[in-house]
């Protein structure tokens, strides 16, 4: 059986060494083999409540214990890197526990430290960097540490100390107990360099001295090192877990003062650039010191890897609290989910992972030596080749060079320099840079095709030689010329060039001082021509963008800003961002309002696209305030208090545009509540979700605002409750509704919340629509009505929803014919839009046939120009309205048969 253990020796003179020293290690780790060496019986080998003396060797037995088993179950090939990682990661954990523990009792002379604030007992807290954070650690790493404790103070004994020379003192007792190498070795070698200030810096700090670092002296580089930071121990002193969820107490303060500092709000595309000049050092350190054969620092090396995770997660963690994990692996495969990268991308990354950490392990195996070089002996380039099942070194080379070239593809695609920032210049550079030194370049825009040449000058020269320009940092203000000259260009390409150039320039100066945006928009040059395309067709688009500039992000991915929505996957993905908030209002209205205006942007993308029609997109926004609504709903009973069952018998039903589903951009959403629960306290509750729904929706934001919200369609209107039941809208409308409210009605429907109440709400609105009635009265009232809506809304020739023979004119008349003739004719029930509908008239033979037909043609061509008036912001041309005139005669037409 000892033979079992012999390919591990052979290729491990740190084995040879050690088993020679201890043969029943050897025998032990040979009975052991087929176990993982698990953190129960890392804890059993340790002394309990020993001092540092006794401490010392019982640490460093149990390291060689674990390395010999660790090290021959890989060799052996009965251990992954998972177990290997997870191991070590054990190791460090269970023995920096067991240091601690040590080092921070009381002593007779000085107790134990208190805070001066809290009065509380204060605890070290041992925050692992670098791969000890990730648990990701190597079998020869390193450990990087920083030690904090929440407050100052001093200890409680008869010769009191401060709490911060107590606790550095402790913190040098517990480097020494992992550190110092004795008869037995060492433990881990602890590295404090990431500390605040590095080595020039005390060994511990307060929250408050580490707050005030990161606030004022943090750089760029720490943010990327906090990333990996995690407490090792919660305020118990046990150990702090892995991820980001279940932090308590001392361990999660701390977390509460690094998160802000690592993660941005907003989209941090400056990360970029400071991953790149970080890479940049590494590699002049790499050709400084002859590293190119360095499989961690080199080209195409586990660093590289480690960096891709790692930009994303700086730009987008702030957003996008899914990403705020440490494990490598675990970022990228986050990533494909978030379609940030493609599958194939992160497949050939991972692989290329496993085979650079598993290579790292074998050479650190031979002489348990920190090192990531390649060997240059011929003995130990043949005992790394046959542990990782290569027939010699010239094939292992062969995959390695596989593995390292993917890994610098990739890592060029995602950090290479842009255009704007490289060392070409752009042919129009001369012209921005005349222009803000005050000379001409008037004949240069002509010659673009600019038709006003002289006011694009001017526009120009107020960005240059204005107060915002003057004041940038000098980084903003390089990327600003940066982005300018191509932005000239590509503005000129488009059909409207003096339009767009100065709605684009209006943008630029409002994003001028947002760093982030400018290095999204520098780092991605091919976003510059879909945002001219975008400014071109739209002013209404520009002004989306110039309220919502976090909107630039949805530029970089043509296939997501243009793939048609899958709603049921969006609220999926909608519902599982907002659990990452939970208890959070504020984060949650957020993300809402964050996810309705990205989709809106996309959809507005899609329609100047032209993908679908303007049926399609109405379809769309209604499917969306569906949606808003019913995870507003589900939120808001959700945290509210005093519920009585788990879901609400309770439903949002829509009217107008969002009953009908014609919503178009920025409409504003009728809606009434309806519940259906026996509950004595039902009124009361439903009433209070209606107006936390109120708030959710209506609520003006960081982010922004949602949708303005209408409840005067309830029953009694303003002065009506505010959440009616089922059998008191029955009553209402049976019995007190106005004969308006019932045209209201031919276009409600259930939108969100309970399907059962919904399906209640439904066969209410038949029963009442089925209604026989007077049709003399009821043409009268309907024409009334329609009086009482001229007075405040005359019908002015270019006013296509108001203008006789207009949308509203067209709606008057399906409503009258669905109230008139829906309890013989029970199609007009359907809630299928005022042309379908119109054609159930006429093959009923309620109307002429052709007169209904060039009315749907009307209501079809009006409300494609009301949908252009809004995103052109301007009223219809008089060539388009004279275009629709004769279909508008024709609904002038029929109004006189429906109605005399």
């Amino acid at each position: 059986m000892t033979d079992r253990l012999a390919p591990a020796i052979s290729h491990s003179r740190y084995l040879q060494r050690l088993f020679a020293a201890q043969p029943a290690l050897q025998a032990d780790t040979l009975a052991r083999l087929d176990h993982p060496f698990d953190r129960s019986a890392m804890l059993a080998m340790l002394p309990m409540g020993a001092d540092d003396a006794t401490l010392k060797p019982a640490l460093r037995k149990l390291r060689q214990a674990v390395m010999a088993r660790i090290f021959s179950r890989d060799l052996l090939g009965l251990a992954q890197l998972d177990e290997v990682i997870a191991t070590v990661s054990d190791l460090a954990e269970v023995t920096i526990l067991a240091a601690l523990e040590c080092v921070t009792r009381a002593d007779e002379r000085h107790g134990q430290p208190i805070g001066s604030e809290s009065g509380q007992l204060q605890k070290l807290i041992v925050v692992g960097m670098g791969k000890l954070g990730g648990r990701e650690l190597n079998v020869s790493s390193d450990i990087d540490l920083i030690f904090v404790y929440p407050e100052d103070g001093e200890t409680d004994g008869p010769r009191p100390i401060s709490n911060h020379e107590w606790f550095a003192r402790a913190g040098k007792r517990l480097i020494a107990l992992l550190h110092d190498v004795t008869a037995d070795g060492f433990v881990f070698r602890v590295d404090m360099r990431l500390r605040p200030f590095g080595d020039a810096g005390p060994l511990v700090s307060s929250f408050a001295a580490l707050e005030n670092y990161l606030l004022t002296q943090g750089r760029e580089w720490e943010r990327y090192a906090w990333i990996k930071g995690r407490a090792i121990t919660d305020e118990t002193g046990h150990f702090g877990p892995a991820g980001p969820q279940g932090l308590g107490g001392d361990a999660a303060g701390l977390m509460s003062l690094v998160t802000p500092f690592v993660y941005r709000k907003y989209l941090d595309y400056g990360a970029y650039a400071s991953m790149r000049d970080l890479h940049g050092q590494i590699q002049r350190e790499v050709v400084r010191r002859d590293f190119a054969d360095n499989i961690k620092l080199g080209p195409g090396g586990i660093r590289e890897v480690e960096f891709i995770a790692q930009v994303f997660q700086l730009i987008r963690g702030g957003r996008r609290p899914s990403l705020r994990i440490r494990p490598t692996r675990e970022v990228l495969r986050e990533l494909v989910g978030m379609g940030q990268l493609e599958a194939l991308t992160v497949a050939e990354l991972t692989a290329a992972y496993v085979f650079l950490r598993d290579l790292e392990h074998r050479l650190q195996y031979l002489d348990d030596g920190q090192t990531q070089m390649l060997p240059t002996s011929d003995t130990d380039r043949a005992l790394i080749a046959t542990s990782l099942c290569h027939r010699d070194w010239a094939s292992f080379m062969a995959a390695l060079d596989t593995h390292r070239a993917a890994v610098s593809r990739h890592f060029e695609q995602v950090f290479a320099l842009p255009q704007a920032e490289g060392d070409a210049v752009h042919p129009l550079a001369g012209v921005w840079l005349g222009i803000a030194d005050g000379q001409s370049s008037q004949g240069k825009l002509a010659n673009l095709g600019y038709q006003q040449p002289a006011e694009m000058e001017r526009l120009l020269a107020a960005i240059a030689q204005g107060g915002r320009y003057q004041t940038l940092a000098d980084k903003s203000r390089r990327r600003l010329d940066a982005l300018i000259p191509p932005l000239v260009e590509v503005c000129a390409r488009q059909p409207n060039p003096d339009a767009t150039l100065s709605r684009i320039l209006r943008f630029l100066d409002a994003i001028a001082r947002r760093e982030s945006y400018l290095a999204l928009l520098a780092e991605h040059p091919q976003t510059l021509s879909r945002l001219a395309s975008l400014h071109s067709a739209s002013p209404w688009v520009a002004d989306y963008l110039h309220r919502h500039p976090i909107l630039l992000d949805e530029l970089l991915d043509a296939r997501l800003l243009y793939t048609a929505p899958d709603w049921q996957k969006l609220g999926e993905q909608l519902r599982s961002e907002l659990a990452l908030h939970l208890g959070d209002t504020e984060a949650e209205m957020d993300v809402l309002r964050h996810f309705q205006h990205q989709q809106v942007f996309r959809l507005c993308a899609q329609d100047l696209a032209g993908q679908f029609s303007l049926t399609t997109l109405s379809d769309h926004l209604s499917d969306l305030a569906d949606l808003i609504l019913a995870v507003t709903l589900e939120r808001a009973w959700a945290e509210l208090p005093g519920r009585h069952r788990e879901e609400a018998a309770f439903a949002a039903i829509g009217y107008g545009k969002l009953g009908g589903k014609e919503l178009g951009y920025g409409s504003d959403l009728d809606v009434i509540f309806v519940y259906d629960d026996d509950h004595p306290d039902a009124g009361e509750l439903y009433a209070k979700l209606a107006r936390r729904m109120m708030t959710w929706l209506s609520t003006t934001t960081a982010a922004g605002a949602l949708y303005e919200v209408d409840l005067r369609l309830r029953p009694n209107g303003a002065s009506g409750l505010l959440v009616s039941s089922i059998a008191a809208l029955a009553q209402y409308q049976h019995e007190n509704a106005w004969v308006w409210e019932h045209q209201a009605l031919t276009r409600a429907r259930y939108a969100a919340g309970d399907k059962a109440v919904g399906a209640q709400f439904e066969t209410v609105r038949r029963n009442v629509l089925s209604q026989r009635r007077d049709q003399a009265r009821l043409s009268e009232d309907v024409v009334g009505m329609r009086d009482k809506m001229l007075a405040t809304h005359p019908a002015l020739a270019d006013d296509v929803k108001h203008c006789r023979g207009g949308l509203v004119d067209v709606e008057f008349i399906v409503q009258y014919l669905v109230l008139a003739h829906a309890h013989h004719l029970p199609a007009l029930l359907a809630n299928s839009g005022n042309i379908a509908l119109l054609k159930t008239a006429a093959e009923a033979g309620l109307i002429p046939a052709g007169l209904a037909e060039d009315a749907q043609t009307a209501y079809r061509r009006l409300r494609e120009l009301q949908h252009k008036e809004r995103l052109n912001g301007a009223p219809s041309s008089a060539s388009a309205l004279e275009a629709v005139e004769p279909y508008c005669e024709a609904v002038r037409g029929l109004w006189r048969v429906v109605f005399g």
